[in-house]
């Protein structure tokens, strides 16, 4: 195996991987939002937000890389600020009253 296809493989399964990703995270999202919306507690919805932030978060350094030509260690810097904005939500979405 060259180091080309190993590299092609390994693209191609981190593809599929954050699509997977992108999907379950949107089902959480729209789950969690849809809670907000039924019930109006304010937790939830704070909830909805941190999912929809680290759900945003996947996808983004790959997406910055590929279609704005940014760096990619600028991309996953973006996406990890994201990610941990979507975290510090969450976490107050289970303080809140």
């Amino acid at each position: 195996m060259s180091p080309h296809t190993a590299t092609t493989e390994v693209t191609v399964a981190l593809a599929i991987v954050k699509t997977l990703g992108l999907l379950v995270g949107g089902i959480i999202t729209y789950f969690a939002f849809k809670a907000y919306r039924r019930t109006r507690h304010r937790a939830l919805g704070y909830l909805a937000v941190g999912f929809g932030l680290v759900t945003l978060g996947l996808a983004f350094a790959g997406l910055l890389h590929e279609f704005l030509g940014v760096s990619l260690e600028t991309g996953v810097l973006v996406e990890s600020v994201l990610v941990l904005i979507g975290f510090l939500v969450i976490a107050y979405s289970l303080y809140v009253q």
